[in-house]
C-alpha cells in the first residue's frame, strides 16, 4: 500500500511538469538552462535545487492551506517568471564582448541562485492547485506530498538534461556559437512568456 500510493504521487509529479499541455513549467526550466552547456551541469544542478526549494516550501504550505493566492494571478506570475528569466538571461549576453563564448560572474551567479528560488515560490502556488485537487479531503498528505516533490525533480532533471543535449548538438554539430545558441533558447522563451502573459492577464 505505501509503495503503491508513493509510486502513484510521483508518477503523477513527473507527468504534471513533463505535460506538454502544460508547458509553462517546462519552459521555465528551458529558460533556466538556457545559458548553461554540458561541462556547467554541476552549477546548473545547484541552480535547479534552488528553484525546487522554493517550489517545494509553497507547495507544502498550499497544499495544507497555510497559505492561498488567487489561482487568476497565479496562472499571470508563472509565464511572468519565464518572461522575466528570458530578459535577464538577454541582458546579461548583450553585456558580453565575446560573441564566441560567455561566462557569468559569480555575482550574476548568486543572482540567478536567488532569483530561481523567489520564482520556485510561484511555481509551488501553481503545482499545488493540482495536487490539492487530486488529494481532495484525504487526511494524511504527507506521503502525497513528498512523493509528488520527487517526481517533479526527477521531472526537472530530465528536462534540464533534454536541453543540455540540444545544447551539445546545436554547438558542437549545427556548430553554433554558444551565446548565439543562448539567445536563441531566451529569445522564444521571452516570446511564448510575452504570449501567455497577455492571454491570463488578470481581468
Amino acid at each position: 500500500m505505501f509503495q503503491t500510493e508513493f509510486f502513484s504521487y510521483l508518477q503523477l509529479g513527473l507527468t504534471h511538469i513533463a505535460d506538454v499541455q502544460g508547458y509553462d513549467h517546462i519552459l521555465f526550466v528551458t529558460a533556466l538552462a538556457a545559458m548553461y552547456q554540458w561541462h556547467d551541469w554541476k552549477r546548473l544542478l545547484w541552480l535547479i535545487t534552488a528553484f525546487t526549494l522554493g517550489h517545494s516550501l509553497t507547495l507544502a504550505l498550499a497544499t495544507l492551506n497555510l497559505v492561498s493566492f488567487s489561482s487568476e494571478l497565479v496562472e499571470f506570475c508563472i509565464p511572468l517568471t519565464i518572461f522575466c528569466t528570458a530578459c535577464v538571461n538577454i541582458a546579461t549576453l548583450r553585456t558580453e564582448s565575446s560573441v564566441q563564448a560567455f561566462s557569468l560572474t559569480p555575482l550574476q551567479e548568486r543572482s540567478k541562485y536567488a532569483m530561481a528560488l523567489v520564482f520556485g515560490f510561484i511555481h509551488g502556488m501553481g503545482f499545488s492547485t493540482f495536487l490539492k485537487s487530486l488529494l481532495g479531503k484525504e487526511i494524511n498528505i504527507f506521503l502525497p506530498l513528498f512523493a509528488f516533490n520527487i517526481g517533479l525533480e526527477i521531472g526537472q532533471i530530465l528536462i534540464v538534461t533534454a536541453v543540455l543535449l540540444l545544447t551539445v548538438l546545436m554547438v558542437n554539430v549545427v556548430r553554433l556559437r554558444p551565446r548565439d545558441w543562448s539567445l536563441v533558447l531566451s529569445g522564444a522563451a521571452l516570446g511564448v512568456a510575452l504570449t501567455l502573459m497577455l492571454k491570463t492577464f488578470p481581468s
